[in-house]
């Protein structure tokens, strides 16, 4: 038996009121206006589980006002016309927030990424029509009446993704669709309809049409979701991952000594951490870290001849810095994401460092100013999730992750009293070895990081003993400063 459908928009507006000033605009002027897609699509959720802690962070609306019927209308408001030839326009509201107003629109001659023609319509079904999925074809009026044109409450009540018509049809449009169709698989806890699954084995070689913008934006959404263990898995089923991640497709059936990973070889190992960095690591890039942090072994392997995998943090990490290149990251995250795949293994022998290599560890890329742990040594607590997540999935659970947590807190406490490796770098620095006589070069790191353990060890404490032992230092070496 059917039943309207509503959901709660008090509860939005309350978050975004422009959003209702604009659609009691477009309404007041005798066009149609509708909330649409994914605000619908959550609120419905959170509704039917009972919670109230739902507040979307954008809101998209559909109109039948045309653009330029749009901008007369609120010509007192700052306009960007991001796609205004798609029939999109942005409004910036009184507190700088900007909110997407798009004509219903139709659209045809898609070459697999975009389409070729777009023809803005009157009418809602045309535009739902043209949608990708049917848990996103859904809409709702002012009063929170739910429009659904496509079939997609009960596919949202059976936690089921399906593609709207024809799903060979909708992916050959678009073929970012597919990574979509997993996506919202995990978002919502579902299963992928079969049809809509047969589509994308169909079409999976096609990914490698889109680009690498586009998929690493897909994959980032997937990676913030608590399923992308299920994810990674759903891509393997459908034959995406090896023309996405060929690196990780690599790892399959590669064989790890029992004793230390009886869950199976390296790509088995992989699942599983990304699995445990499910529960509790939010950051896409760090649990990207976690998914990418045993590539290097089947190369590191086939290197010793089958004897082992040493060394294969280094090679991984060159292979990070080559994917995160492939995905079009920024530098920073490059080096975050090489940083965490090199480290991985050396986090491990935290609690077997001297006290001042290991408050030169935690101090790399250190932020000044800040007391938690999390936002004054960042690097480090992203290595120490990535620890938890590979030690959880081997055999080594906690034992392999407590001792480095209960050492990284004497290590922190110890911080607070002599310093990090900052308040190492003013004692004394390269400069002021350079002024004892010493050239730039090899020698000049090995002393001035020798003077500097000793002073994040809490053996010197002032600028004049930094000055000495390194003056001692260069003279054992056989360099004697001038006077």
């Amino acid at each position: 038996m059917n039943r309207t459908e509503r959901i709660d928009t008090d509860r939005i507006f309350a978050a975004h009121p422009f959003a209702r000033e604009i659609i009691e605009r477009l309404r007041g002027a005798g066009y149609e206006a509708y909330l649409i897609g994914g605000a619908v699509r959550d609120a419905l959720l959170v509704d039917w589980e009972g919670r109230d802690d739902y507040v979307p962070e954008e809101i998209d609306i559909a109109t039948s006002a045309l653009p330029e019927e749009i901008r007369r209308l609120f010509s007192d408001r700052p306009i960007v016309g991001v796609g205004e030839e798609f029939g999109v326009i942005v409004i910036v509201s009184p507190d700088g927030r900007q909110y997407e107003v798009a004509t219903f629109r139709t659209e045809e001659d898609y070459d697999g990424r975009w389409p070729g023609r777009v023809r803005l319509v009157r009418d809602l079904a045309g535009d739902v029509n043209r949608r990708d999925l049917t848990v996103n074809g859904l809409a709702a009026g002012i009063d929170g009446t739910v429009i659904d044109l496509v079939g997609g409450i009960e596919d949202l009540r059976a936690r089921r993704i399906r593609a709207i018509g024809d799903p060979k049809l909708r992916f050959s449009e678009d073929y970012l669709r597919m990574l979509r169709a997993v996506r919202f698989a995990c978002q919502i806890s579902g299963s992928i309809d079969p049809e809509t699954e047969a589509a994308i084995m169909d079409n999976a070689a096609n990914i490698t049409k889109i680009s690498w913008e586009r998929i690493r934006e897909e994959l980032f959404r997937l990676l913030e979701t608590d399923q992308a263990a299920r994810g990674f898995e759903l891509l393997d089923r459908f034959g995406l991952l090896p023309h996405i991640f060929p690196e990780i497709e690599a790892l399959k059936g590669v064989p790890q000594p029992e004793e230390y990973h009886p869950e199976g070889d390296v790509y088995v190992h992989t699942i599983a951490a990304v699995r445990v960095a499910d529960g509790f690591i939010r950051d896409p890039l760090v649990k990207l870290g976690v998914l990418l942090h045993d590539i290097g072994k089947p190369k590191a392997l086939a290197r010793s001849g089958g004897a082992n995998m040493g060394g294969h943090e280094a090679i991984g990490a060159r292979m990070a810095k080559r994917i995160g290149e492939r995905l079009r990251l920024s530098r920073g995250e490059i080096t975050r994401l090489t940083y965490l795949v090199r480290n991985h293994m050396r986090v491990a022998a935290f609690p077997r460092m001297g006290r001042g290599k290991q408050v030169r560890f935690i101090s790399e890329g250190e932020v000044e100013g800040e007391r938690a742990l999390r936002s004054r040594f960042p690097l480090f607590f992203d290595l120490l999730q990535v620890l938890i997540a590979d030690s959880e999935a081997s055999a080594h659970r906690a034992s392999g992750w407590r001792p480095v947590i209960e050492e990284t807190l004497r290590v922190i406490e110890h911080i607070e009293h002599v310093g990090s490796l900052n308040r190492a770098r003013e004692l004394i620095d390269g400069h002021t070895l350079i002024e004892l006589g010493l050239r730039p070069g090899p020698l000049l790191g090995e002393v001035l990081n020798a003077v500097h353990d000793r002073i994040l060890s809490g053996e010197i404490t002032t600028r004049e003993e930094a000055i000495a032992a390194a003056r001692t230092l260069i003279e054992g070496r056989g360099r004697r400063p001038p006077e």
